[in-house]
């Protein structure tokens, strides 16, 4: 074999480790009892569990904001974010928890937020060259 053959098989083998080596970092949704068994930061999804609060006095420490949160197997779990309340955050769908789990506590190190789209409420029908249709108000008094 040529050196330029064996140059360029090298490189083409170094180019697949370095691509399957960055796929073997990615973190894929956990729960709370994954995290407690877990070393590392996880990634935990779920909801606000409202009726039990929570707890954020800016007067007394801006750098403490805790509740409660339910993961998607439906374990609720208590939540510690050091650092100030999200803004939105009780109009929030879904939360992904970043942390770790010490002593039956989620200390979480980041909080990303799914929040409702204002656009739902007005779903407009479009037509197929993509202007949009003109709701028929004559439609429920024509029938008369």
């Amino acid at each position: 074999m040529r050196k330029s053959a064996i140059i360029g098989l090298i490189t083409i083998a170094l180019c697949i480790g370095f691509l399957v080596s960055l796929n073997a970092d990615t973190d894929s949704y956990s729960n709370f009892k994954e995290a407690a068994e877990s070393q590392k930061e996880e990634h935990v999804m779920g909801h606000w569990e409202k009726s039990k609060g929570m707890y954020y006095d800016a007067a007394k420490d801006p750098n403490h904001f805790a509740f409660f949160m339910k993961d998607e197997k439906g374990v609720v779990n208590k939540v510690v974010l050091n650092g100030s309340k999200p803004q939105d955050f009780e109009r929030s769908e879904k939360l992904v928890l970043i942390g770790k789990m010490e002593n039956n506590t989620f200390y979480a190190s980041k909080i990303l937020m799914k929040c409702p789209s204002k656009y739902n409420d007005n779903m407009v029908e479009v037509n197929q060259d993509g202007t949009v249709k003109e709701p028929n108000k004559y439609a429920k008094e024509s029938k008369s």
